[in-house]
């Protein structure tokens, strides 16, 4: 058995990681440097995935002077931050994306929620009385005070309210106090409609 065998070396020694990656690395790209290039750098703003690759004083010099926006305009500058704060991805406004803007603006105009060609759903009539809650009792006073029936729809019961607080508002009577119990019995009442679902 020979001792220099290079065999023998590998075995009892480890190999110096340090100096086979400054061997296999590319020598430095600054100008005059013949250190390896152990440090990448990016190149720029047209060169992105391209790299230069420097030794590690050269390369913290690059770096305190890299711009990636050097060239580039200030209306340039201004919506690359902007399209920065979603990713540089696209985006579309609320309720637009993609859709056929008036047939939407049909539909709500039509009060239709869903399209239901087949009419699996029923009438749209029954779906909204479907969804009117319940009258209990004490929404039964408060239709009584608005002198409305329970089936009033909530445009109906806006419409009222805003006309009895216009007749029983002090304004309206001349400064007369006489009528602030029953202006207070209509906002309340109108208050409990509008919590319990009925406009």
């Amino acid at each position: 058995m020979k001792l220099d065998s290079k065999y023998f070396d590998r075995i009892r020694v480890r190999p110096d990681r340090e100096a086979t990656e400054k061997a296999r690395a590319p020598v430095c790209a600054w100008e005059g440097c013949e250190e390896p290039g152990l440090y990448k750098a990016p190149r720029g703003r047209d060169h992105e995935g391209e790299y230069y690759h420097f030794c590690v004083d050269h390369v913290r010099m690059y770096n305190k002077s890299y711009n990636y926006f050097s060239g580039l305009g200030d209306k340039d500058i201004q919506a690359y931050l902007k399209d920065s704060l979603t990713g540089h991805r696209p985006t579309w406004s609320m309720g637009q994306n993609g859709s056929d803007a008036a047939a939407s603006i049909r539909a709500r105009r039509a009060g239709a929620r869903t399209r239901d060609p087949f009419n699996l759903f029923g009438d749209a009539a029954r779906r909204t009385e479907a969804r009117r809650p319940k009258v209990r009792s004490l929404e039964s006073k408060a239709f009584q005070t608005l002198d409305l029936a329970e089936n009033s729809a909530g445009e109906t019961i806006r419409a009222r309210y805003k006309s009895l607080v216009k007749q029983y508002h002090p304004d309206a009577n001349g400064g007369d106090r006489g009528s602030e119990d029953r202006l207070r019995e209509v906002i309340q009442a109108y208050k409990l409609l509008k919590q319990s679902g009925f406009c």
